[in-house]
């Protein structure tokens, strides 16, 4: 080969050399990038996670209180009516006998079937 030849041919391989030195500094940037986006993303994943915690907490709370009113309008509904039962059974002692008598024979008649 003459001069020029091996000049052009070195030239060649100097550009591929340095084209390749290139892509590996691409391919290292890329690999950054995405590992930094990897880092982001299990960031705001382990955010989103504490944040459905905290409102499932909040719900849970919620629905506590909400059973603690329910039951205790419950007793006193409850308590209302056993004190209104008392006051009839006083009032009326033989009609509450005689509804205690049949309420029982219905009760029976439908637990013998």
């Amino acid at each position: 080969m003459n001069d020029a030849a091996k000049d052009a041919a070195q030239s060649v391989v100097k550009d591929l050399t340095a084209v390749k030195n290139e892509i590996a500094g691409l391919s290292q940037q890329i690999a950054d990038a995405v590992n930094a986006l990897a880092a982001a993303a299990q960031t705001q994943g382990r955010r989103g996670l504490r944040r459905a915690r905290s409102d499932l907490d909040s719900a849970a709370s919620g629905a506590s209180d909400s059973a603690g009113v329910i039951a205790g309008a419950a007793q006193d509904a409850a308590s209302s009516v056993a004190g209104m039962l008392g006051e009839v059974i006083e009032d009326r002692p033989i009609a509450a006998m005689a509804m205690a008598l049949g309420l029982g024979f219905v009760m029976g008649v439908i637990l013998r079937r």
